[in-house]
């Protein structure tokens, strides 16, 4: 989106460069089961700007004093965890790159996360695509003035807090077999926590331990990247382990619960030129006539699980838990990031970072670029120059 940057890029690729880039991604790390684009993204200031002014807009909302009181029915009641905190420590807001009636590059809204996202592989994919490819200096994937040692410090501030790495532990229901792996053995390597399924985690009145050369060690934070969605049909899991809506003397880096308050819930609520029209299905008191022009989402799903591209009536009038999702007016991605076959769709992830009793700094970033109908990886799987990826932003 920079043209003489990406001239200059086009110009030096390979496949061989490509393929040596992968290796050194993977060097010392397991392989990396998912796409990762031949390309970053190089995005101009102007709309840098645009993608941190739709970032603050979401965080205003976020930092309402009621904010919890009309998120309160986004947290399943079965799903709902005690003692939580006061904010997430991760905001995450996903934006497809399109074009505004003037013809400009603008991000418009696709979904937001009180979750953790990928903040170890970003940091090693950005750095491993500066050092094997010849990137201007001019650009950065670190935003807000970031560098790499500040970054780590700030990751260990809200991971860590207080505690000591070995009583921290990154936890998954099966952490080192999930696809985004790559990213817990990062994180460990850069902060020096343990990676944990939930089996390795064991209650013992209130308190959690893990076991590691015969001894008992005490739990006394969690990072937790486990979705309760993918425990929901085999919540027997739980009693092998702990169950996290137990009263526990844990502390969560994210509490579990801001995975619902901010997710697709939150949309309806924004207001904004970044923001695509977004409603409550059950608040819907006709169906749009120009069903071609919306996209049908369940709330609490990821990866693009469940929505529905190309909506009917008869979708609609099929589904039985309408308080459950919503009807978004669809975003039209434009091409603009140019490959050697032509124009290929753009999404940017703003990654922020929210230590406790502090404030939300925006630090780093992820892209994702696709051909397809839909921009996740598993949906551009027969393509190239396709995949995850990271922004290179211009200053």
């Amino acid at each position: 989106m920079i043209p003489a940057q990406r001239e200059k890029y086009n110009k030096q690729f390979n496949d061989e460069k490509y393929q040596n880039f992968i290796k050194a991604l993977e060097d010392s790390y397991p392989q990396i089961p998912f796409r990762v684009a031949e390309t970053p993204v190089f995005i101009p200031k102007a709309l840098k700007e645009k993608l941190i002014a739709a970032g603050e807009e979401i965080i205003n909302l976020i930092k309402q004093p009621n904010f919890k009181a009309f998120t309160a029915p986004s947290i399943p009641p079965q799903w709902n965890v005690p003692n939580e905190n006061d904010h997430p420590h991760f905001l995450t807001f996903d934006f497809g790159i399109c074009k505004n009636e003037a013809g400009e590059l603008t991000p418009m809204l696709i979904e937001l996360q009180g979750f953790p996202s990928l903040y170890g592989f970003q940091h090693h994919l950005g750095k491993t695509f500066a050092t094997q490819f010849d990137i201007d200096s001019s650009l950065d994937y670190f935003l807000n003035g970031f560098n790499e040692a500040q970054y780590i410090q700030l990751l260990k501030e809200v991971i860590i807090g207080k505690h000591q790495p070995h009583e921290v532990a990154l936890m998954d229901v099966d952490a080192p077999n999930q696809k985004t792996a790559i990213d817990f053995f990062v994180t460990q390597k850069l902060l020096g926590i343990k990676i944990l399924a939930l089996e390795d985690i064991k209650k013992i009145g209130k308190q959690l331990f893990y076991e590691e050369n015969g001894e008992q060690i005490q739990l006394k934070r969690i990072y937790n990247r486990l979705i309760f969605d993918e425990v929901a049909n085999n919540t027997e899991i739980f009693k092998t382990s702990f169950d996290p809506r137990d009263e526990l003397d844990i502390e969560w880096a994210t509490h579990p619960n801001w995975f619902y308050r901010i997710s697709k819930y939150t949309m309806p609520f924004l207001d904004s030129k970044f923001v695509p029209e977004t409603r409550f299905l059950n608040q819907i008191d006709s169906i749009p006539t120009d069903l071609e022009n919306y996209v049908l989402k369940p709330l609490f799903s990821f990866a693009g699980m469940g929505v529905i591209i190309d909506v009917t009536e008869q979708d609609i009038n099929a589904i039985p838990d309408p308080e459950n999702w919503i009807l978004q007016r669809k975003v039209n991605y434009e091409p603009a990031v140019q490959s050697p076959t032509g124009g290929v769709k753009a999404e940017i992830r703003m990654m922020y970072l929210w230590p406790d009793e502090g404030e939300p700094q925006l630090c780093i970033n992820l892209a994702r670029l696709s051909r397809g109908k839909m921009i996740g990886v598993r949906y551009n799987a027969d393509f190239d120059w396709v995949g995850g990826t990271v922004g290179f932003m211009e200053d």
